[in-house]
């Protein structure tokens, strides 16, 4: 593997860890958000979501361990579940500035 290569691999890495340490600190701001309202329902959400950015985590991890082979279907698996998580969160965040 080239050098180029594992630089551009690092670069996506970071991109895709940083995305989901936004996502994971705003899931605690979220959090203590409901918390503070005693909204239990979204509480119960911002609970499984946490459960999903560890399995995240975990993927980003294996992702990191890929070969070339299965690199670029690891890497678009990822980036999928990134992008629902981000989804589910802007639609919890929506809630609260609603209400």
């Amino acid at each position: 593997m080239s050098t180029e290569t594992n630089m551009a691999k690092k670069a996506i890495h970071d991109k895709i860890e940083s995305q989901i340490n936004t996502v994971e600190a705003k899931l605690e701001t979220l959090k203590a958000k409901a918390q503070a309202t005693k909204a239990n329902a979204e509480l119960k959400l911002i609970a499984d979501l946490l459960t999903t950015k560890q399995a995240l985590d975990q993927k980003l991890s294996e992702l990191k361990k890929s070969s070339e082979t299965t690199y670029q279907q690891a890497k678009s698996d990822v980036e999928s579940r990134v992008a629902q998580l981000e989804q589910s969160v802007k639609s919890i965040e929506a809630k609260f500035k609603a209400a």
